[in-house]
């Protein structure tokens, strides 16, 4: 077992990408009169002209050792000066040392007790600074696998257990089990308002039909079901135990949603269909939604052994239950 320190509310610290060499470049005479950003279009043209537009605005051009905006009028003969940084979907998968809370690590596989706060896999607005950029630090060989091994993700602000492969064959081998849907995985979850009961939430999920960011309870989505448990009833709230069958995206945050009993601090699915939030003792603010994953379970890709691994809820969230559970 190998355990790396970290605050219990970690927010991973981005690296810009390095910046390339710089170029140098003398205005030909057949753009005179043509606008600088033009100019670049056509004298640079491995690069989109909106890359380059965006190179001209953040003053990393220069024409005759002088910033310039894109529609400056080019004369022939000048100096330009570009200053590029490489597209971060480039350098997206690359090492980066950041901390991370491995529970348990064998030849074949890795399982993460991730924090909230740290995005999982590199993309738009998030190229670096990821679970998977931590992941090939750790592990370089990662860098041979798909997404270096990962296999089934958590949203940026849910907490709790992933599961990595570290070889080819454990990766197939778990991507099947979670198409069989034979892996355990159950979240602790704090709604609002008094969940009446047990159930079982059985609704295809798929993109929201007019705010394309969302998902949302569609019957053009895929299956999708959900089981949840009542732990326990507080001020407002519910404390319950979610088992996914299926890993839809934002499932159990969409699927509570649609039962009228969203995620506290959920930024996105937070509010009722009506558009209300249900009462909070006053004052209260989570900045996350209270979402953790805390059981996993599966068969070892090699030994064919059940295994099972939990991890304790995150002092944000056992402070806001602890805080709830104070009747009113």
């Amino acid at each position: 077992m190998s355990i790396t320190e970290k605050p219990a509310n970690y927010t991973a610290n981005t690296t810009a990408p390095v910046a390339a060499d710089a170029i140098e470049l003398t205005v030909p005479d057949e753009c005179a009169g043509m606008r600088l950003d033009q100019t670049l279009a056509r004298l640079l043209p491995d690069f989109s002209r909106s890359r380059l537009s965006l190179w001209v605005r953040r003053n990393q051009v220069s024409l005759d050792g002088e910033t310039a905006l894109p529609r400056r009028k080019v004369r022939g003969g000048e100096k330009i000066r570009v200053l590029p940084e490489p597209d971060p979907r480039q350098t997206a998968f690359r090492a980066q040392d950041i901390p991370i809370d491995i529970l348990y690590e064998d030849d074949a596989l890795l399982v993460v007790n991730k924090p909230a706060g740290l995005v999982v896999h590199p993309g738009s607005g998030n190229w670096q600074g990821t679970l998977l950029n931590a992941l090939l630090q750790h592990a370089p060989a990662l860098q041979h696998l798909p997404r270096a091994g990962i296999v089934h993700r958590l949203d940026k602000e849910t907490s709790g257990l992933l599961v990595v492969a570290k070889t080819l064959a454990a990766q197939t081998d778990l991507v099947r089990q979670l198409q069989a849907r034979s892996v355990t995985r159950e979240y602790c979850a704090v709604v609002h308002g008094a969940v009446a009961r047990d159930g079982k939430i059985d609704a295809p999920i798929g993109r929201h039909p007019v705010q394309r960011t969302r998902m949302a309870v569609t019957t053009r989505g895929k299956p999708a079901v959900t089981h949840y448990h009542v732990i326990e009833r507080l001020a407002g709230a519910t404390l319950l135990r979610c088992r996914l069958e299926t890993g839809r995206t934002h499932q159990i945050r969409v699927h509570l949603h649609s039962i009228g009993h969203p995620l506290i601090g959920d930024p996105v699915y937070g509010k009722k269909s009506g558009g209300t939030l249900p009462t909070l003792p006053p004052g209260l603010r989570f900045p996350r939604q209270a979402l953790h994953a805390e059981k996993l379970a599966l068969l070892h890709p090699g030994s064919k052994q059940h295994m099972a691994w939990h991890a304790e809820l995150p002092p944000d969230m056992h402070n806001l239950i602890k805080t709830l559970g104070i009747q009113t």
